[in-house]
C-alpha cells in the first residue's frame, strides 16, 4: 500500500541546512498496525507528516497504491488527505468554535457530502465511540479522553482507510490512553491501516509491527505477527457536482458567520470604517438631493418653465433706469407667440398695509390674470384674478396666508376692505406659497397691473415681463425667439433674460459637482475602511493559522480556505454596509424630524450602490489575506502555536 524509496527531508535553520530524514526505505501493507518509535528529534514525526501528505520530501520517491505522489501538487495532496487518510493528533486539534458533531462532520463538507448525510454519519460514529450524549457539546467542555474520541470519529468521517496517529495518548491519563488504544485495536480489526508515532514503548507494544528510527534512519523493524485485516467498509465517495459546491459555499458562509460572532468586538471595529464610509456616502447623496429639491422649489416659485425679461444689461446695470419701459403692446406681442402659453407684466412695489388700527410693511406684486400661476402661488380661499379685473382696473386684491394670519386670524377675509398705500382694496382671495420657496417669508399682496398703474403708481412703468413657455418647447430655443421678437420691437437688445430652465440646469450641475466632491471624501473613507478590513483579516489569518492547518489536514483544498476567508471579508463589509445604511437613515430621520424646512431625500440607487461597493471592498481587500491563508503549508500551519 505504501512504499518509500530513498526519502530525504532537510530543513534550513538560519544558514544551517539540517537533514532530518536520511534516505528512508519503507513498505507498509494494507491493513497493518504499525508503530514508529524514536526519541525526540529522531525524525519520526517528520516521517509521519510525509506519509500523511502534510509535508513533502526533499528527495526520494513516495508511492501510494502504486502511484508516485512525490510530485503531486497541493490540491492533489489535499484530495489524498480527504479520501485516504484520517489524522489523530496528540492535542486533538478540534475547532473550539464548532460543537462536537460539527467537528466530526467537517471532513464531509470538503468531500461534498450533503448536510443531512454527514450529520447522520457523525452521530453514528460518535454513538459507536460512546459520545452520543455529547454531540451538541463544545470541545472545551469535554475531558481529554472524550476529545480524543471525537478526533477519532472525525478521522473516520470519510472512511479513514489509513489512520495516522501522532502520540494519540500523549495528553491523556493512563486509563484514557488504554481506552484510546483499545479503540484503535478495534479499528485495525475493521481493516483500517493504523500508523502510530510515539516515544512510549508500552503504547508501541499494541502494534503488530514496531519500526524504530534514530537520527533520520530506520535502525529496527520488528514484526510480532503479520496479521492484516481486510477493510469491511469503503471510503466515502468524493462528490464534485453543483450540489456539493453549493453545500460547501453554504457551509463556508455559516463558518464565516461563526468566526465573526466569536470575535464580536474585533469584527465591529473592523466594520467601523466601512460603516462610517457608507453612511457618509448615503447622507451626502441625501443632502445633495434635499438641497437640489429646495433650490429648485425656490426657482419654481418664480415660475415653472418661465423666461423673465428685465431692462438693462444685468441686475447691477446703473443705466437701466434711463431705458424706456416695456410697453403693453410688447407684452401682448410676446403672449401671441405660438410657443408661449401666456405672459404677464410684473410691477413690484412696497408700501404700508393697513387694516383696522394695525399697520405692516408689505410687498406688492402686480401683473395679468396669470400672475399667480407664474409666481408659484395657489389660491386656497376665494378666487383668482379674471380678465375683467384687468379690463376695468378693479380695486380687487389677493392677500397671502401670512397677511391673513396677521390681520384676519380666525376671520374670513373675503370681501373685507384693506388699505395699501392709502388706497382701499377689496379682498377677493387668499394665496398660499410653499414655505421653502423664494419670498415666502415676506408679507405679499397681489393686484392686477392695470389697477396698480391707474390707482397706485400713476405711470405705466413696466420694468419686467414674465413669459410662460410651452412645456414641450425647448427652453433655449424659446429664449432665442423671445429675444429676437422683443429686440425687433425695441430696435435694440437693451434687456436681459433669466431662463428658469437654465438656472435649474446650473443648480443641478453645481449640486452634482459638490456631491461628487464630498462623495470623493467619503470614498476615501471607504478605502481607509477597506485597508482596515485587510489588516484585521491578515491578523485573523495569523491568529487562525492552526485552524487553517487542521482544515487542510482533513482535506480542505487551497480554494476552500481562500473561499472561507474571502466570504468572511465580504460578510464583514456587507454587514458594515447595512449598518451604515441604517445609521444614515437614523441621521436623516433626526434631521427631518427637527422641522428645519430642509429634508434629506434618500435614494434607493445610492443605497444599493453603497452596499455593492462595500461588498466589492470586501472582495478587493479581503483577497490578499485570503490568498495568504490558502498558500500556507499544512504542516507549518499545524505546528503554529
Amino acid at each position: 500500500m505504501i512504499k518509500l524509496s530513498g526519502i530525504r527531508k532537510s530543513f534550513k535553520v538560519g544558514d544551517t541546512q539540517t537533514e532530518v530524514l536520511k534516505g528512508i526505505d519503507l513498505e507498509i501493507k494494507k491493513g497493518e498496525f504499525v508503530a514508529i518509535i524514536g526519541q525526540s528529534g529522531s525524525g519520526k514525526s517528520t516521517l509521519m507528516n510525509i506519509l500523511g501528505c502534510l509535508d513533502t520530501p526533499t528527495s526520494g520517491k513516495y508511492e501510494l497504491d502504486g502511484k508516485d505522489i512525490s510530485k503531486f501538487n497541493k490540491d492533489d495532496l489535499s484530495y489524498l488527505r480527504l479520501k485516504k487518510f484520517g489524522f489523530i493528533f496528540q492535542r486533538y486539534n478540534l475547532l473550539s468554535s464548532n460543537d462536537v458533531k460539527s467537528n466530526v462532520a467537517l471532513p464531509g463538507i470538503y468531500a461534498g457530502i450533503d448536510k443531512d448525510t454527514r450529520l447522520s454519519r457523525a452521530k453514528e460514529l460518535l454513538s459507536k465511540l460512546g459520545l452520543e450524549h455529547k454531540i451538541d457539546t463544545m470541545p472545551n467542555y469535554l475531558s481529554g479522553g472524550q476529545q480524543q474520541r471525537v478526533s477519532i470519529a472525525r478521522a473516520l468521517m470519510n472512511g479513514g482507510e489509513i489512520l495516522l496517529c501522532d502520540e494519540p495518548t500523549g495528553a491523556l491519563d493512563s486509563a484514557s490512553g488504554v481506552m484510546v488504544m483499545q479503540i484503535l485495536k478495534e479499528l485495525h480489526k475493521d481493516g483500517h491501516t493504523i500508523i502510530i508515532v510515539t516515544h512510549d514503548k508500552d503504547i508501541a507494544s499494541w502494534a503488530n509491527r514496531i519500526i524504530e528510527i534514530k537520527d533520520g534512519n530506520i535502525i529496527k523493524d520488528d514484526i510480532k505477527n503479520n496479521q492484516c485485516y481486510e477493510k469491511s467498509s469503503k471510503n466515502i465517495s468524493i462528490e464534485s457536482n453543483f450540489k456539493a459546491l453549493k453545500d460547501r459555499l453554504i457551509e463556508s458562509f455559516m463558518m464565516s458567520i461563526g468566526a465573526i460572532k466569536s470575535h464580536k468586538l474585533r469584527s465591529f471595529l473592523t466594520m467601523l470604517g466601512i460603516i462610517i464610509g457608507i453612511a457618509s456616502v448615503i447622507c451626502v447623496v441625501a443632502l445633495a438631493k434635499g438641497s437640489e429639491q429646495k433650490i429648485l422649489a425656490n426657482i419654481n416659485s418664480m415660475g415653472t418653465n418661465t423666461i423673465t425679461l428685465n431692462l438693462g444689461k444685468n441686475f447691477g446695470d446703473r443705466n437701466a433706469r434711463k431705458l424706456k419701459d416695456f410697453s403693453i403692446e410688447s407684452y401682448k406681442m410676446l403672449e401671441s407667440l405660438s410657443f408661449v402659453d401666456y405672459a404677464t407684466p410684473r410691477i413690484n412695489a412696497t408700501g404700508l398695509l393697513t387694516y383696522g388700527n394695525k399697520n405692516i410693511d408689505a410687498s406688492l406684486r402686480s401683473g395679468s390674470e396669470n400672475l399667480l400661476n407664474v409666481s408659484g402661488v395657489t389660491i386656497t380661499h376665494g378666487r383668482d384674478f379674471e380678465f375683467d379685473d384687468l379690463r376695468f382696473s378693479r380695486s380687487n386684491i389677493i392677500i397671502d396666508d401670512l397677511t391673513q394670519k396677521e390681520f384676519f386670524d380666525g376671520v374670513d377675509p373675503i370681501g373685507k376692505i384693506i388699505i395699501f398705500n392709502k388706497q382701499p382694496f377689496t379682498i377677493i382671495g387668499v394665496g398660499y406659497k410653499d414655505p421653502g420657496s423664494y419670498g415666502a417669508d415676506n408679507i405679499t399682496v397681489y393686484l392686477p397691473y392695470t389697477t396698480a398703474v391707474n390707482k397706485l403708481t400713476g405711470q405705466q412703468n413696466i420694468r419686467s415681463i414674465i413669459v410662460k413657455i410651452n412645456d414641450e418647447v425647448n427652453a433655449q430655443v424659446a429664449e432665442s425667439g423671445i429675444i429676437e421678437a422683443m429686440s425687433s420691437i425695441r430696435g435694440t437688445k437693451d434687456f436681459f433674460t433669466i431662463n428658469s430652465d437654465t438656472i435649474m440646469q446650473t443648480v443641478q450641475s453645481t449640486v452634482n459637482s459638490m456631491s461628487l466632491l464630498i462623495s470623493g471624501v467619503a470614498f476615501i473613507s471607504l478605502m481607509v475602511g477597506g485597508i482596515g478590513v485587510m489588516n484585521i483579516m491578515l491578523v485573523s489569518v495569523f491568529e487562525r493559522t492552526k485552524e487553517i492547518g487542521i482544515r487542510m489536514a482533513i482535506g480542505a483544498k487551497s480554494r476552500d480556505i481562500l473561499l472561507q476567508f474571502l466570504i468572511e471579508a465580504i460578510l464583514l463589509c456587507a454587514i458594515g454596509g447595512v449598518i451604515g445604511v441604517g445609521l444614515a437613515y437614523l441621521v436623516g430621520t433626526i434631521i427631518n424630524a427637527l422641522d428645519t424646512g430642509f429634508t434629506m431625500i434618500f435614494s434607493t440607487a445610492s443605497i444599493v450602490i453603497a452596499i455593492g461597493v462595500s461588498s466589492l471592498i470586501g472582495i478587493i481587500f479581503g483577497y490578499i489575506p485570503a490568498k495568504n491563508a490558502s498558500k500556507l503549508n499544512p504542516i507549518d500551519a499545524l505546528l503554529r502555536d
